[in-house]
């Protein structure tokens, strides 16, 4: 039976990004996903924010022009705009940066193996057993002395683990239109309406590679097909090419985002959890890239020192010690869920305040990031081996 030092479950952002990670600093890595290729069934718009760009090596050629200008849309169709002097955020290629995040892990030495879904776990003396299926065929095992669970929100590998599982969530709807034309400088538009996205917000982006239309809400208030028909008629006042755009040229992705933040079980002994599996998304925007890239490389440090003989490494990884960070989201989520639509015109109203339009900057422009751990990983560490 093969023996690894890490079995990755789940090859979205958090699964390639600890896979390359770890790969880099000598860790024998399996990367399982059940999809053939990490282009298919993409969940995410893609919405990177300056400091993730900053701290993080990314490959620049995936990303669209840089947004500085924000429009925050009310209810009843007033635009406040909200702008800075240089991009604070960029959408990304999400197909084009898997591949490169692959491509890269394979370089550095971790298997990938598509189209296997993730099965269970059997625990053993000093590593785990995970039972992998692909199709039809019978059941394949392999040993792996860590279980890092990036498998989403509703994770499988957390369940396994005996760690918590999310339990708040936002339902997401988008379509990604390809070849619309860039006619005004890349803006981020955003829609308030309990109508169209109960507890969240509907968005018009355009950066210069896909035009993004999308809308999510709490999942069991809404219609998201419904919502995303009206988003698009909203979308084609402020991008006019998109109405030349043939039905069938999108891709349309969704999925749920949970939104309750970082789960405080988010470890053991055995394994860890990373991004949406472990809640990295903000209660209040949904934001989870920078999140889970943060989450990762703190996951892989610790695995390495782990897997180095550092008693208690694992340790340090508890969810409890970044939940202080949500409390003011969490609080503010819950206004958003209770607002109606004649409260959040007043809201729009009262951004023309120096007060309140200072909080709408900090709410799309503020620099914290979390989870606000230290993203640095040893460049090597002697690994322990285990006999095969």
């Amino acid at each position: 039976m093969e023996l690894h030092d890490v079995a990755v479950i789940g090859a979205g952002l958090a699964g390639l990004w600890c896979a390359r990670a770890l790969a880099r600093r000598g860790v024998d890595v399996l990367l399982v996903d059940a999809r053939q290729d990490v282009c298919c069934n993409i969940r995410t718009t893609g919405i990177f924010v300056r400091r993730t760009r900053d701290d993080f090596e990314l490959p620049r050629a995936v990303f669209g022009a840089g947004i500085r200008r924000v429009v925050l849309h009310s209810p009843r169709g007033r635009a406040v705009a909200f702008e800075r002097d240089a991009p604070e955020f960029w959408i990304a290629d999400m197909a084009a940066l898997y591949q490169s995040l692959l491509a890269d892990a394979i370089r550095a030495g971790a298997r990938w193996r598509p189209g296997f879904r993730f099965i269970g776990l059997r625990a053993g003396p000093d590593s785990s057993i995970v039972v992998l299926r692909r199709g039809g065929a019978a059941d394949e095992r392999v040993r792996a002395r860590l279980i890092l669970g990036a498998d989403g929100a509703r994770s499988r590998v957390a369940a396994e683990l005996g760690l918590d599982r999310n339990s708040d969530f936002l339902l997401g709807l988008e379509d990604v239109h390809s070849d619309v034309a860039l006619a005004t400088p890349p803006v981020l538009h955003c829609v308030l309406s309990q109508m169209l996205a109960p507890g969240y917000i509907a968005w018009v982006a355009h950066a210069g590679i896909h035009a993004h239309v999308g809308v999510a809400g709490d999942a069991l208030r809404f219609q998201p097909r419904r919502s995303l028909e009206r988003v698009t008629r909203i979308a084609r006042t402020l991008l006019p090419s998109l109405k030349t755009q043939p039905d069938s040229d999108f891709e349309r992705r969704g999925g749920l985002i949970p939104c309750g933040g970082v789960l405080r079980r988010i470890g053991c002994d055995r394994g860890l959890l990373v991004g949406d599996a472990a809640g990295a998304v903000s209660p209040l925007t949904a934001g989870g890239l920078d999140g889970s890239i943060r989450l990762s490389e703190f996951a892989s440090r610790l695995i390495v020192e782990r897997l180095a003989g550092v008693r208690g490494a694992l340790s340090a990884y508890d969810g409890g010690r970044f939940q202080t960070r949500f409390i003011a989201r969490r609080w503010m989520r819950g206004l958003l869920r209770m607002s109606t639509d004649s409260l959040l015109e007043l809201a729009c109203t009262a951004l023309a305040t120096p007060l309140a339009r200072r909080f709408g900057e900090h709410v799309f422009f503020g620099r914290g990031s979390f989870p606000d751990v230290d993203v640095r990983i040893p460049r090597s560490a002697p690994i322990h081996r285990l006999a095969r």
